[in-house]
């Protein structure tokens, strides 16, 4: 269409009524008459065949909205630090390992720890203090089970000594027979299959095999007759029988 066509075209239609469905190309050298794509018509390209093509100057969508400026990377590690402390106390290794599943990098996670150290959001010897007393009172795990935990949780060897500290033997052997009278409440079997359960229970909890073995005779030698009798036969050689057992690898909550 040429350009005196098209100056009629528009003439025909009253003002501001045109369909806006035509208008004409803004590099209309050509003189040519592109349609814009869903008009309606069933065909989405202009008059010379090619692709639909949309004014030049005019915006739509999200390229109008001004470019969302990158988040600071230490308010990002601040961020996911309190979200993980939220959860429950963390150690500082535990901290830094979701950091650095993050993408945190290691010069920003140093200073946002460091700061945490400072201020006593982070305490590595109160964590374990803390952590030895809940599962020492909770599930009944001995030393040997929460040293296990303590270095999983990246708490310094001599920080988790200290800790450990405040459960001497007295106190494991207590917990023990304690453990052992609970569970032999609805243990069923030959006494020489409860004692044989009972021992492994303290052994997957961290009890070394003589207190292991002196509490589940003791609590099996108050329960009943049978159960009496057969204690009378456990000796001190019951341990290296019992070695295996013991050594077997288990979860220490059970």
């Amino acid at each position: 269409m040429g350009s005196g066509e098209w100056a009629e075209e528009q003439q025909g239609w009253p003002e501001g009524s045109r369909p806006a469905s035509t208008y004409r190309s803004a590099d209309a050298a050509g003189g040519s008459v592109s349609r814009w794509p869903g008009d309606g018509s069933g065909n989405d390209s202009g008059a010379s065949g090619g692709d639909s093509e949309r004014p030049r100057g005019r915006r739509r969508g999200r390229g109008d909205a001004e470019p969302v400026p990158p988040r600071d990377e230490a308010e990002l590690a601040r961020e996911i630090c309190l979200r993980q402390l939220a959860v429950r106390p963390r150690t500082r290794a535990e901290l830094a390992g979701a950091l650095t599943k993050r993408g945190i990098s290691e010069e920003i996670a140093h200073q946002v720890l460091d700061r945490y150290d400072e201020v006593g959001i982070i305490d590595d010897a109160a964590f374990a203090r803390a952590w030895v007393t809940s599962r020492h009172q909770g599930r009944g795990l001995a030393r040997r089970a929460l040293a296990n935990e303590l270095r999983q949780r990246g708490v310094d060897r001599d920080i988790a000594t200290e800790a450990l500290g405040q459960l001497d033997e007295t106190a494991e052997e207590e917990t023990a027979r304690a453990l052992v009278e609970r569970k032999l409440r609805s243990a069923r079997g030959t006494p020489e299959a409860v004692f044989r359960r009972m021992v492994g229970m303290l052994a997957r909890k961290g009890y070394p095999p003589g207190v292991a073995i002196r509490a589940v005779k003791d609590a099996l030698a108050a329960q009943s007759a049978e159960a009496a009798e057969f204690a009378e036969y456990i000796d001190p050689d019951a341990l290296a029988e019992a070695e295996t057992e013991l050594d077997r690898p288990g979860r220490a909550d059970e």
